[in-house]
């Protein structure tokens, strides 16, 4: 999950953090479709760390 957000440009502090928003979301909402658990974990994350890093480095 970090190295998935840190290639799409967050910051490394920015990406843990979000990595530990989607093990919740995982641990809560775990009856996901077959397959797309990581998907929406990833989701969940990518909205955490663009409200706490807007500007993402391209």
């Amino acid at each position: 999950m970090v190295n998935e957000l840190v290639k799409q440009g967050y910051e490394q502090s920015v990406a843990r953090i979000s990595a530990d928003i989607a093990v919740e979301h995982y641990r809560r909402n775990s009856a996901s479709a077959r397959g797309k658990i990581f998907s929406d974990c990833l989701h969940a994350a990518k909205v955490w760390a663009g409200k706490y890093q807007p500007q993402i480095k391209r």
